[in-house]
């Protein structure tokens, strides 16, 4: 059996997937589970897929006994779960992207932290859940501190539509997911704004410089954010607008606030790097400051132009 905590549209579309394969899976949430067994539909998240029959349902934290538990909720929201919740399973693996504010670790480090004595991973990568639920071809980082985990996991958690591809680098696939939402709501911005397309390739150009830069400064190994979970995982977001990020920054540059369900992880993220203040990372900053509205779009867009010029 395979446990996954979150019903949101990542966590539904990877127990869809998994149960697909022939995997036994059983699906958590909070609420809005006796709705989903009658229907066996996830309406709110992912309302074109029909939930497999052999997909198990719980609202009961309880019942979730399985070797392998996946968390797929928020990373801002993680820490307060775990107060509350002690996992029996022995590998534990975060579906989340993002930085956590009050500890300033990344998702699978927060989890890593609570719990040494588990074996935990970070799966990450370019991927939306609608496509995974619907066993289109796609591509995931699986990383964990040692080899054998990720074997473990690889193998558990692959089916023939989802490839995962295994890194001993947790800290490089946490801040890859992490720093690509950030450039995303910033391609949004520059898409909303009429910049055009030039703009974006080179806003996702130097977002990717500043991504490696910053997770150098984490420990990360820079060849890691090159793969899926750094490289691959910012084309997608950037490009497509079925990305919540790159909707988010469409919005913020159209004046309009955000109406949408879900929760836009790059704005935590951006507001918490640009907090550590030790870093030269304008696009982070630009992202911090568009978002709380200290700034208009306009103020950022002169102000990064006019930057000094500088060798690739």
């Amino acid at each position: 059996m395979i446990d996954i905590v979150g019903a949101g549209a990542f966590g539904t579309g990877l127990a869809v997937a998994l149960a697909r394969s022939g995997r036994p899976v059983r699906l958590w949430a909070r609420d809005g589970i006796e709705a989903m067994r009658e229907t066996r539909m996830n309406r709110r998240r992912l309302p074109d897929i029909v939930l497999p029959d052999a997909l198990d349902l719980t609202d009961i934290l309880d019942d979730l006994d399985s070797d392998i538990l996946l968390l797929a909720i928020p990373t801002q929201k993680i820490g307060g779960f775990l107060e509350g919740y002690t996992p029996r399973a022995k590998y534990l693996v975060s579906c989340a992207k993002g930085i956590d504010l009050t500890t300033g670790l990344g998702p699978a480090s927060l989890i890593a932290a609570r719990y040494p004595q588990k074996a935990v991973a970070q799966l990450t990568g370019p991927s939306f859940a609608a496509d995974i639920a619907r066993g289109l071809p796609t591509a995931l980082t699986l990383a964990a501190a040692d080899e054998a985990t990720v074997a473990h996991l690889q193998t558990a958690l692959s089916t023939q539509s989802l490839r995962l591809y295994g890194s001993t680098d947790v800290i490089g696939a946490e801040m890859g997911g992490a720093l690509k939402n950030v450039i995303a709501i910033a391609a949004g911005a520059v898409i909303g704004r009429g910049l055009g397309e030039s703009a974006r390739a080179a806003l996702m150009a130097r977002g990717f410089a500043e991504m490696r830069r910053i997770a150098r400064s984490y420990g990360a190994r820079e060849e890691t954010l090159a793969g899926l979970s750094g490289l691959g995982d910012l084309i997608l977001t950037c490009t497509s607008e079925k990305s919540r990020n790159l909707r988010f920054g469409l919005g913020l540059a159209k004046g309009g606030p955000w109406t949408e369900q879900g929760t836009v992880e790059g704005v935590a993220t951006a507001q918490g790097l640009a907090a550590r203040g030790d870093l030269d990372t304008p696009l982070v900053d630009a992202v911090a400051q568009l978002s709380t509205g200290k700034v208009d779009f306009d103020e950022i867009q002169e102000a990064l132009l006019a930057r000094p010029l500088i060798m690739e």
